[in-house]
């Protein structure tokens, strides 16, 4: 699942010990456990660490609260759509889609109305990210790049919201086409 997957290490930092990603690995697993059961509202990081078999110390030692767990597991998706979007314009577009395809009852929960506000604008914030790089890469001017990556940042988190939502049968490459032809005409104009 796509909050699981362990964080990149900056150059030159060293891979932690061995406990210590397991602790880590232990308390994202019991998190996405908890947020399907429950959803996000009703996870507290009590529970997560009772799941994990955590102490609370050890949880804090790792984590502010249970936001930071999460958004570690988001960054990583964003870092890795970085490294996978290719040439093409609105090249991670297709990557993001396939995440939420994927883990769409967790991608709901997470994502979806049930989450905290917090991770939903953290996760808006991470798509209007990916989306100004990808602009200024098709030689976007920046006197109009803010707008329209809000624009299009918010265009591409709702379109998602919805499909996973409403269980749309598009397949995840329609909804990819469907959305860069939409922004291609945005762009354009």
């Amino acid at each position: 699942m796509w909050v699981l997957a362990p964080q990149e290490l900056a150059y030159g930092e060293q891979m932690p010990d061995r406990r210590v990603r397991q602790s880590r690995e232990r308390l994202h697993r019991a998190l996405v456990a908890l947020i399907l059961e429950s959803g996000w509202d009703r996870v507290s990081v009590r529970a997560i660490c009772a799941r994990a078999r955590v102490g609370r110390s050890t949880f804090y030692v790792h984590f502010a609260d249970k936001e930071d767990l999460l958004v570690g597991g988001l960054e990583h998706v964003r870092d890795d759509l970085r490294r996978r979007r290719g040439d093409e314009p609105f090249g991670f577009v297709g990557g993001l889609i396939d995440h939420a395809d994927e883990s769409r009852r967790l991608f709901r929960a997470v994502i979806g109305k049930r989450s905290g506000l917090a991770v939903q604008r953290r996760f808006r914030e991470i798509v209007g990210e990916l989306m100004i790089e990808d602009l200024r890469v098709q030689g976007h001017p920046e006197s109009k790049l803010a707008i329209t990556s809000r624009f299009l940042s918010g265009a591409l988190v709702e379109l998602l919201l919805a499909w996973v939502e409403t269980k749309e049968l598009a397949s995840a490459r329609d909804v990819e086409r469907q959305f860069v032809q939409l922004a291609r005409r945005v762009v354009t104009t």
